[in-house]
């Protein structure tokens, strides 16, 4: 068999065996293939597609590309979720500790941010001492021990996968929905959960933008995790606008314990719900939403969430006086609160452009590597469909740098549109699928 000839067949429309692409992903992981016929590949999927056995034939190859935990021996069920990228998207933080104290076991391996969708670590890392670099062997500790643990991905899961994606990034072959799909199922496939709620976002601040392509890649990916013996499902959600109020780490994650105390925007606390009740459905926990929805409001006002948030943070290195008193957390020197220019209805709040705002003054990331600011951002005090009179606070910056700020400022306002008549907000759930 030759890297060639797969190349070819995919270059002419041909449907690849099993064989064929395990031959090529292990010959990518294992050097015998170069990246220029890699990237050759790469762009033939793009422009041919795949079928659904292909793409899942190809997840498969990933995941044995690396090793596969098994978390049987730890939990009778073990839960994770993705978020397939959002602005002001810090749900973990809030999900993660709210399943785990209605008893169901999540082991989640997360990632950082780039360009303006934020990152579940760097949010973490706010916090002082917070580890992201847990072993597997701590992981598995951690999660017998505590009933949750969350930390960046390990190089032996799915090496496959950060191979390709650095090639594709590099290629113009990232809007490929197998190669998408395989990317992430592959990660959370190797990683040994049970079942997997996806957050699918679609809208100006996801990598989606229309209902179509999102409920395609929903349906993709439950079938892929389904195919392969897990309980799936996915959430079709907003992302016209930031999720929440607060874009920057240390403010999101403000945001989520003020959310884990019972308060918090109610827009971010329903979505918590939402994706916190469709990890019990699939855990068997609850017979159906309702109930589920009252258990999860239950540990929510309750404390109880709260309290396994900070056995959490402890069990990690994080410093829980910083969680305790948010004041303490990382704060940018320069704040400055923008007034409304005009009275009206918000009609338009553009989610890509708050997160290239946020990233523009250190929030974020623009290639791998790069540090993070944790004490800057935006916090939002007006969203769509919101009523809002001239000279009334509409959201407030958070900077290191006063030019900075200025530069801020104007983006911001450009990206609110206005209207004379009252507006609807954009549903926050769209569809379940699975």
């Amino acid at each position: 068999m030759r890297a060639v000839d797969i190349i070819i067949r995919k270059r002419d429309g041909y449907t690849l065996t099993a064989e064929e692409i395990d031959f090529f992903i292990q010959g990518l992981v294992q050097g015998t293939i170069p990246d220029y016929q890699v990237s050759a590949w790469l762009m033939a999927v793009l422009l041919n597609g795949m079928s659904h056995r292909e793409t899942v034939d190809l997840t498969m190859a990933m995941v044995r590309s690396g090793e596969q935990m098994d978390l049987s021996d730890i939990a009778d069920f073990v839960a994770d979720k993705h978020s397939t990228g959002g602005v002001g998207d810090k749900t973990t933080l809030v999900v993660a500790p709210l399943v785990a104290a209605a008893g169901v076991a999540v082991g989640k391996m997360s990632g950082r941010g780039l360009g303006f969708t934020g990152g579940t670590l760097d949010k973490l890392e706010s916090i002082p001492g917070f580890r992201t670099d847990l072993s597997v062997e701590e992981f598995r500790a951690q999660l017998r021990r505590v009933g949750i643990v969350v930390t960046g991905q390990t190089a032996e899961l799915a090496p496959a996968d950060g191979k390709l994606y650095a090639l594709r990034d590099v290629t113009g072959t990232v809007d490929s929905l197998p190669l998408i799909a395989s990317s992430i199922m592959s990660k959370k496939i190797a990683a040994g959960a049970n079942g997997i709620v996806l957050d699918v976002k679609v809208g100006d601040g996801a990598f989606m933008k229309t209902q179509e392509d999102a409920l395609a890649l929903a349906q993709l990916m439950v079938e892929i995790g389904q195919g392969v013996g897990r309980r799936v499902r996915a959430a079709i959600s907003d992302m016209h606008q930031p999720l929440g109020y607060a874009v920057g780490n240390a403010l999101e994650l403000i945001e989520a314990i003020d959310t884990l105390h019972g308060g918090g925007p109610t827009d971010f606390r329903r979505h918590c719900l939402v994706i916190a009740g469709q990890m019990l459905l699939l855990a068997g926990r609850a017979a159906d939403e309702e109930e589920a929805q009252a258990m999860l409001e239950g540990l929510l006002d309750g404390g109880q969430a709260w309290a396994k948030f900070r056995e959490w943070i402890a069990a990690q290195g994080g410093s829980v006086e910083h969680v305790d008193n948010p004041a303490l957390l990382p704060a940018a020197p320069l704040t400055r609160q923008v007034l409304a220019p005009r009275s009206g209805y918000i009609a338009r709040l553009n989610a890509r452009e708050v997160g290239l705002t946020s990233m523009l003054l250190g929030g974020g990331r623009s290639k791998k590597g790069e540090p993070v600011d944790h004490g800057v951002g935006i916090v939002l005090q007006a969203k769509i469909g919101d009523r809002v009179e001239k000279g009334q606070p509409l959201f407030t910056i958070h900077a290191n740098d006063q030019a900075q700020l200025d530069e801020a400022r104007h983006r911001l306002l450009a990206a609110y549109a206005w209207s004379e008549e009252p507006v609807t907000p954009p549903p926050l759930i769209s569809r379940i699928v699975g």
